[in-house]
């Protein structure tokens, strides 16, 4: 078999349904699922899911397309790779599949990081490594973490890997662009360097650690470039994505070590950021990779701090986490050097609700000898109770803070219910409020209709045969050549359909962006002559109106008044209609 019908037969085996109901919960409503879209920030079940089809439609952000596109978006893999797991899955050999090789602006830039990878990795193992690995070999960091890490080593030489890399063909000015040299000199000298991938598993930058009592920053990160952004950016994603689907939790971590050290006791599904606060990006990926998410920052105050931040963030999206509490200024890195594996894995079984660690924390602010501090920590645990959905934990709470203040429970309660009652009304307000969308580029007649025409061919053969009969000439370059794909498709393949039709067009991103405003039309199912022939008159206006336009210019550009005339009379047939 080639490659198309490889794909094909993956395809057909696949259920769209079953694949995206493992990732995000479905509900299904008449013929269709309906889930909340992880393709943008929303609390309402704005995606649905066609079994009949194989198609996924968001009506929100208009995210489409098919089991492999889902697959390629959600788990920031490529088609390969997607194809690959898969086939896999299903048992399918890949006999004579020939993986493709799809180009980007960026391939100079991810070889280029590549290479630098190797280069410094090698430049670890060497003799000019010995101090940064006697430097590891003394923080408990063996040779199998370093491979796992992909740990390396920047030397002391000015352009050691600039010149490496100017030899192999690549400027000074594409290397001093994405971030490893500046002029003709290497940015990274006598530092451990930790390759920074990005969200699918390629090497987009570096952070260098110093190994000695330099004054200089602790770190160096490679400058934020097209494609290394801080905001974007977990580290450990690529490796954490797969072994938190598995443990069905995904660990906040704040620093490289602590992610590497938490990796040696086995614990592999943690993320960190890169010095930053949390993003709406950074909560949107994490929150792809489980539903079970724990925060497990530093146990000094800073760390305290980071951790009430980053809890809100996730509150505000309607995510309650839990937190890991460690104490006496420990990071994860210290503690579990300090206590070893099974009582890291102990913190983690017993990590408490953000809402209870904040509650925890806010007793630290209040002096209770003051009845009106008594008053105020009553009031903000109150506000902080509200937040919580389940109803037993909200009864506990009340009652510990009506035992530990003696204060009568019904008072706390009837307190919480106005607090409540006063948040669902803001809630309500701001539910009903306008809501100012996005203005979206208005399509004239003639494109609704070829769109129209081309929804109906993916939908059935028989369109297709009656549409080339017409001949038609589709308004734009890109609607022509997506009939043109489509009839190829037809004929080569004898059948048709959207969800295969959409992974033929895989490589091709212009006809793809043009295939998603087709498939998130509203159109009912099926369409009889009539109405295609509606469709078809519109085109026709279209190709009528366009030849009369380049008739009347031919015109005014000549002054020969024989090709004039023939001009005038080409024009005259065109309107009565004479061919």
């Amino acid at each position: 078999m080639n490659n198309q019908d490889i794909v094909n037969e993956i395809r057909r085996k696949t259920d769209i349904v079953d694949i995206i109901g493992e990732k995000i919960p479905l509900e299904k409503r008449g013929k269709n699922y309906f889930g909340v879209c992880p393709f943008h920030d929303d609390t309402n079940p704005s995606m649905s899911v066609s079994r009949e089809k194989q198609i996924y439609t968001c009506f929100s952000c208009h995210a489409t397309g098919n089991v492999f596109t889902f697959l390629m978006n959600y788990e920031h893999k490529e088609f390969n790779q997607v194809i690959s797991d898969l086939a896999s899955r299903l048992g399918i050999a890949l006999n004579g599949f020939k993986p493709r090789k799809i180009s980007t602006k960026y391939d100079d830039w991810y070889n280029i990081y590549d290479l630098a990878n190797k280069f410094y990795q090698n430049n670890l193992m060497s003799k000019e490594g010995l101090p940064a690995r006697e430097y590891l070999k003394q923080r408990s960091i063996d040779e199998e973490i370093i491979k796992e890490f992909e740990i390396g080593y920047s030397l002391g030489e000015r352009s050691s890997l600039t010149t490496l890399l100017t030899k192999k063909g690549y400027s000074l000015d594409l290397l001093n662009k994405i971030g490893l040299t500046t002029n003709d000199y290497d940015i990274y000298h006598n530092r451990l360097m930790f390759p920074l991938h990005d969200l699918s598993g390629k090497v987009i930058g570096f952070s260098g650690r110093i190994i000695n009592n330099s004054k200089q920053n602790k770190y160096l990160n490679t400058k934020e470039t097209e494609l290394f952004k801080k905001g974007r950016l977990l580290y450990h994603y690529h490796i954490a994505k797969e072994t938190a689907r598995v443990s069905k939790s995904i660990i906040i971590m704040e620093g490289f070590m602590d992610i590497i050290r938490a990796s040696t006791i086995g614990v592999k599904n943690t993320v960190a950021t890169m010095g930053t606060a949390l993003t709406s990006d950074h909560i949107k990926d994490i929150r792809r990779l489980s539903n079970n998410i724990i925060l497990c920052f530093d146990g000094d105050d800073a760390g305290v701090k980071a951790t009430l931040s980053a809890g809100e963030d996730f509150t505000k999206e309607n995510i309650e986490v839990k937190v890991i509490e460690l104490t006496d200024g420990d990071d994860p890195d210290t503690y579990i050097l300090k206590n070893g594996k099974e009582a890291f894995l102990s913190l983690i079984n017993n990590a408490i609700y953000f809402s209870d660690f904040k509650i925890k924390v806010l007793s630290n602010n209040y002096n209770f000898l003051s009845s009106e501090d008594k008053a105020n920590y009553i009031h903000d645990v109150l506000e902080e109770t509200v937040k919580i959905k389940d109803s037993i934990r909200v009864e506990i709470i009340l009652k510990d803070l009506a035992k530990k203040f003696e204060i009568g429970y019904n008072t706390l309660e009837k307190s919480f219910q106005e607090l409540k009652n006063a948040k669902t009304e803001k809630l309500v307000d701001e539910i009903l409020s306008p809501v100012k969308t996005a203005s979206k580029e208005k399509k004239d007649k003639y494109q609704k209709a070829s769109l129209s025409i081309i929804y109906y061919m993916l939908n059935n053969p028989l369109v297709i045969d009656k549409v080339e009969r017409e001949n038609l000439v589709f308004p734009t370059e890109a609607l022509r050549a997506l009939y043109c794909e489509i009839v190829y498709f037809y004929h080569k393949y004898g059948f048709i359909n959207e969800a295969d039709f959409y992974t033929y067009l895989t490589d091709k991103r212009e006809l793809i962006n043009l295939l998603n405003e087709v498939l998130v039309l509203d159109l009912k199912p099926d369409i009889n002559d009539e109405e295609l022939y509606d469709y078809v008159k519109v085109i026709r206006e279209y190709n009528l109106t366009n030849a009369i336009k380049r008739l009347e210019t031919k015109i005014k550009e000549t002054t020969d008044q024989t090709l004039q005339i023939k001009y005038a009379e080409e024009i005259r047939k065109l309107r009565i209609g004479e061919k």
